[in-house]
C-alpha cells in the first residue's frame, strides 16, 4: 500500500507530465469550440454543463502542472481563456459569444480549485 501511495504521490507531483495534460485539454478544448462538426466524444447533454466540466479539469490540471502558482493567478488566467475562446466563437459564423457560457466556465474554476486547494495545502510527510 505504501508504495501505490509513493507512486501516486510521485505522479501528482511529476509537472512535466501535467504541463503535457494541460496542452493537450487546451488544444482539445479549443477544438471542440470552434468546430462546426458534432463532437467526435461524447458530451453531457447540457452545453454549460461541458463548460464547467471542462474548467473544472482545466484548473485542476493548471494546478497540478504548477503547484507554486497561486489561485489568484489561475482563476483570471481560467477566465481569459474562456474569453478567448468566446471572442473566437463570436467571429464564427455558427457560434455565437455567451455571458452565460464564461458564466459556466467562472463555475467551474470555482469548483476546480476547490480540490486543489485540500490537496496543496496539506504537507506531504
Amino acid at each position: 500500500m505504501a508504495l501505490l501511495k509513493n507512486s501516486l504521490r510521485a505522479l501528482l507531483m511529476y509537472q512535466p507530465f501535467w504541463r503535457a495534460i494541460l496542452v493537450l485539454s487546451a488544444v482539445a478544448i479549443v477544438f471542440l469550440a470552434t468546430t462546426s462538426e458534432p463532437y467526435p466524444i461524447p458530451s453531457a447533454p447540457s452545453d454549460k454543463l461541458n463548460h464547467i466540466l471542462a474548467f473544472i479539469q482545466l484548473t485542476i490540471v493548471t494546478r497540478l502542472a504548477w503547484p507554486e502558482l497561486s489561485r489568484l493567478w489561475i482563476a483570471p488566467g481560467m477566465m481569459l481563456f474562456g474569453f478567448a475562446i468566446e471572442l473566437t466563437q463570436a467571429q464564427l459564423p455558427y457560434r455565437d459569444f455567451s455571458l452565460l457560457d464564461l458564466a459556466a466556465d467562472a463555475v467551474g474554476t470555482a469548483i476546480g480549485l476547490l480540490p486543489c486547494a485540500l490537496l496543496f495545502s496539506r504537507k506531504t510527510a
